[in-house]
């Protein structure tokens, strides 16, 4: 951490804040250019969480005021944040007058739940390696961000912001400066940013969300950043009991969303339409299918009794990736099937192994039960017949289903498996640690 107090997202914050959130939504269209209506949403601003976002939006004013920066490079970077959205000079306000404005309304909303507040002294962000490294990405966007500015020492007033001010708060504005000029941001470039502003304890959402991002193609980065489960054994485990959606449809669109900061959009639904498809390219029975699905799921979506096979309901989740994808990745192409055969045997002899005490379980034994011998022979049919990745990660979910407990040795060799397959770091972690029985 670059900064002594916690962290912005352990403040609660999810969305910008602050200076940059007032900046952000006085560029909103609609939002009008007059002074009334600029102060109104100072005061707005101020008065959400009840009250306790005008910390954030009182102290950022405050170190640039602070600052010994001059009054035309406090002008240029408030112009900058909301592309002329609204300009106090024209309005007879310098820009440090309507700091001082900003600062006060904060500090009057403050004081309406505690009287006697008094605004602390500012505590400026200047570490000097995080800074260096905001400059650098700053001059690595100057051409292009100064070839959608018309503010020509747009560049160098953040840049003094970040080494004379706060490289926090220059960090930010650095951000709203990229989003007002609609400034495209190359994939690697986003993810220093990214890195960068975990540093300063910046959400991700506050990086993320309006930048035009450069992504590359989904079909190449579906599953790079994934830390737990994904694809058809994600899915599943997310229709366990409980599952609150009006319909199975509406609930894998909403798997569909889980894309995070990291990837491009549609890469969850990439993953598991390339899972789902190799269901149903493979010469499983819909029998088989129909197994799977009410053991990876514990029953919490029986689609035998509603009377869709397996096939059917794979072929409608097939469907809804398809929309999904042309809506938010046009150009993706289906990724070249890589079947990991080298690591079938390895995985066939995991499931072999806990055969004997998947015997002696059941999945929903007061309903229609499912008899574990059943669910061990379809997951060696996953394996052979069409991908041994699949077949681990359906493994996983049935371990955890029935809850059947691993040893430390099993464990170790499950760790193995998983960096064959390339998982994340969490995805033992959130699927099996649980089930080890530590000596």
């Amino acid at each position: 951490m670059t900064r002594e107090r916690p962290a912005y997202y352990e403040l609660g914050y999810g969305e910008d804040f602050g200076l940059t959130a007032l900046t952000e939504r006085l560029s909103l269209p609609g939002s009008g250019t007059d002074p009334t209506t600029a102060l109104r949403c100072v005061e707005e601003l101020a008065d959400r969480s009840e009250g306790e976002e005008a910390v954030e939006l009182g102290e950022d004013a405050r170190r640039l005021l602070a600052s010994e920066l001059p009054e035309q490079v406090l002008h240029v970077v408030w112009l900058g944040s909301t592309r002329h959205a609204f300009d106090p000079v024209e309005h007879g306000m310098s820009a440090r007058a309507w700091l001082e404005w900003i600062s006060e309304a904060s500090t009057a909303r403050l004081r309406q739940n505690k009287r006697s507040y008094t605004p602390p002294p500012v505590r400026p962000v200047r570490d000097a390696q995080s800074c260096q490294a905001v400059v650098a990405e700053l001059r690595a966007t100057a051409p292009a961000l100064a070839g959608t500015s018309v503010l020509p020492d747009l560049v160098d007033a953040l840049e003094q912001v970040v080494t004379v001010a706060d490289g926090d708060l220059g960090m930010r504005l650095f951000l709203r400066a990229l989003k007002a000029h609609s400034v495209p941001v190359p994939y690697e470039q986003y993810r220093r940013l990214q890195a960068l502003g975990r540093q300063f304890g910046i959400p991700a959402a506050v990086v993320h969300d309006r930048l035009a991002i450069i992504w590359p193609p989904v079909s190449t980065t579906s599953r790079q950043g994934i830390g737990g489960d994904f694809g058809l054994s994600r899915l599943a485990g997310l229709f366990t009991a409980g599952w609150h959606y009006r319909t199975p449809r509406a609930a894998v669109e909403n798997a569909l969303t889980g894309d995070g900061y990291e990837r491009p959009p549609g890469s969850e639904a990439a993953v598991l339409l390339e899972d789902t498809r190799r269901m149903l390219d493979s010469g499983l029975s819909d029998d088989t299918i129909t197994v799977l699905w009410l053991a990876a799921t514990d029953r919490g979506y029986n689609i035998d009794e509603r009377g869709v096979g397996g096939r059917e309901w794979l072929e409608q989740v097939v469907e809804v990736c398809e929309e999904h994808l042309t809506a938010v990745a046009p150009a993706y192409v289906p990724a070249a099937p890589t079947k990991g055969t080298d690591a079938g045997d390895a995985v066939l002899r995991e499931i072999r192994e806990m055969a004997p005490l998947a015997a002696g379980a059941v999945i929903s034994p007061a309903f229609r039960p499912l008899e574990g011998t059943t669910v061990m022979e379809a997951l060696e049919q996953v394996v052979t017949q069409v991908d041994p990745d699949l077949g681990f990660r359906l493994l996983l979910r049935t371990v955890e289903v029935l809850r059947l407990p691993l040893t430390e040795e099993q464990y170790a060799r499950y760790e193995v498996l998983g960096s064959r397959f390339h998982y994340g770091e969490d995805h033992l972690l959130f699927s099996a640690d649980h089930l080890v029985q530590r000596t």
